[in-house]
């Protein structure tokens, strides 16, 4: 459960956003007592089972998502996600084809699927995407828009969206990306290799490319 001054916060914020729009609320403190400053999260989306949650400082999400803490869910420092996404750490939707009017008030429906789900630190996630549960998503990835994510994704690789129905393919590597703007600013490269790690930054900057 949230602190009751979270959940005030949040309310009145919501309350405020029926006249304004939707608006981003600073300030998230975790099931566990660790307050996040810089986290922020929209009053227009649907944060679930915030028991299970966890989230790091400096974690962005946007409106209109769904995020599903019921089975465990990790969103670690300095995630962005964007707006329209489902980050997911249970299904039902085969448990009630099966079941049909048995699946209601049922506890233990047939395939339902309770998997915790993880996503590294400074990843993006794009519009539109589906996190499946049990994914497990490496540190620095971007999920490009409208993909569907399960399994394990390794860290800084770019994922696109398969052929339609498959999930979605590692199409690139971040560093790749980063390098660039890394020579430009060779002041933020320390700040890089903090959560990235050094091995990582030299390949950034061209060095050991995998």
């Amino acid at each position: 459960m949230m602190p009751l001054f979270q959940h005030l916060k949040r309310f009145t914020a919501r309350w405020l956003s029926a006249f304004t729009g939707p608006r981003i609320v600073y300030g998230w403190r975790n099931a566990n007592g660790v307050y996040c400053p810089h986290t922020r999260v929209s009053t227009h989306s649907a944060v679930e089972d915030t028991k299970g949650l966890l989230l790091g400082d400096h974690v962005f999400i946007g409106h209109f998502n769904r995020i599903d803490g019921s089975n465990g869910l990790v969103i670690e420092e300095g995630c962005q996600v964007t707006n329209y996404v489902s980050i997911l750490s249970h299904s039902s939707h085969k448990s009630v084809r099966i079941m049909g009017r048995r699946y209601v008030n049922n506890p233990n429906p047939v395939g339902y699927v309770r998997r915790p789900t993880r996503i590294g630190a400074y990843s993006f996630i794009g519009p539109h995407s589906v996190i499946a549960p049990g994914a497990r998503i490496g540190k620095g990835v971007i999920v490009q828009a409208y993909c569907f994510v399960s399994g394990e994704v390794p860290d800084f690789a770019i994922v696109g969206a398969g052929s339609p129905g498959r999930p979605a393919e590692v199409i690139g590597d971040s560093r790749k990306l980063d390098g660039a703007l890394l020579q430009r600013h060779p002041e933020l490269q320390a700040i890089y290799a903090q959560w990235a790690g050094q091995d990582n930054l030299r390949r950034a900057l061209g060095g050991d490319r995998p």
